[in-house]
């Protein structure tokens, strides 16, 4: 029965296309001006990881809402009144300092060569391999923005958004059902505030009432952790199954009910997107997992494309955090 299995997962991946490289962007595109830069930022990611696990969902979500405004061009990293990092969108973003981290490093070892948007997307994708996740070649060649406005982050989809409404923004970036799905489950890994989802438990439609969707042993165990009358600042994992693990528990939650955020829980009640998620959930529909795994990788490559800046567009800056 295991072999039969397996045949059948080997024989369906192969069915499925991989994605390739776009706007310009190349695997190995360091290979002869900065051959130790992904060596550097993985052992970077690593280091940060050790000490804290929690860090990994960090740099994931760091590197979304880069790629969502202004495309993936580290315009996310640049500090400033009116900067994206100031916008509400982005309170709680964290992983600063590993990119930080592993830009001094390489450029005291290669200068003016490896960009900051390369960094966040290659530590995007080493965040997740450490948290037992997927592994793929990242295309790289990316040039840094200079252009960084928090009156631009509309575009980034919100924890409010109906599947509708995620779609269209989605779409706005090239991105399909299945990338919004798929790019949704990254909240396997991670943390959100009690105050972004606190109205489903108490007062869903300002009468008193929680979300109907919510299972009640979801609804109980969120107001639980969630007390009413409190700043809402208490810490929640996306997945309270396995927090730290990148699998496809995610995907069980949204399907029993027991999303965190309403945009997640949401994907149920779309004929599409419930689809997708029932087979990334289902043991055999979704291959053991693998079938989310290797999608994953396909929608993260598109997403990583976004809008980037390559040749002689944007620069190379010296410090992430601010415009040479």
């Amino acid at each position: 029965m295991e072999i039969n299995v397996l045949i059948v997962i080997s024989l369906s991946l192969m069915l499925i296309p991989f994605a390739k490289p776009q706007g310009g962007l190349k695997t190995g595109f360091y290979s002869s001006t900065c051959p130790k830069a992904e060596a550097i930022v993985r052992s970077t990611v690593e280091a940060h990881f050790k000490d804290d696990p929690t860090v990994a969902a960090g740099l994931l979500r760091l590197h979304f809402h880069d790629c969502f405004v202004e495309g993936c061009d580290g315009s996310i990293l640049i500090k400033g009144k009116s900067a994206e990092i100031t916008a509400l969108a982005n309170l709680g973003l964290r992983g600063f300092e590993v990119i930080d981290d592993a830009k001094t490093q390489l450029e005291a070892l290669c200068p003016g060569v490896v960009s900051c948007a390369d960094i966040l997307a290659l530590a995007a994708r080493d965040s997740v391999d450490l948290s037992d996740g997927p592994n793929w070649p990242v295309p790289t060649g990316r040039r840094d923005g200079r252009v960084s406005l928090a009156s631009k982050v509309s575009s980034l989809p919100s924890p409010l958004d109906s599947v509708d409404t995620q779609r269209s923004k989605f779409a706005a970036k090239g991105l399909d059902d299945k990338d919004l799905v798929t790019l949704s489950g990254a909240h396997t890994i991670g943390q959100t505030d009690c105050r972004f989802f606190r109205y489903r438990l108490y007062n869903f439609t300002a009468t008193g009432n929680s979300d109907p969707s919510l299972s009640q042993s979801a609804l109980a165990q969120f107001q639980s952790l969630c007390p009413k009358n409190t700043d809402g600042t208490e810490r929640v994992a996306l997945d309270i199954d396995s927090p730290t693990k990148f699998d496809v528990n995610y995907f069980k939650n949204v399907r029993d009910g027991n999303g965190v955020l309403e945009s997640d829980q949401r994907l149920w009640g779309d004929p599409t997107t419930q689809k997708i998620v029932r087979n990334y959930a289902g043991t055999f529909r979704g291959l053991l997992g693998l079938r989310f795994d290797f999608e994953f990788k396909n929608s993260m490559i598109q997403m990583s494309s976004i809008e980037v800046k390559t040749g002689t567009q944007g620069e190379i800056r010296k410090v992430c955090s601010m415009i040479n």
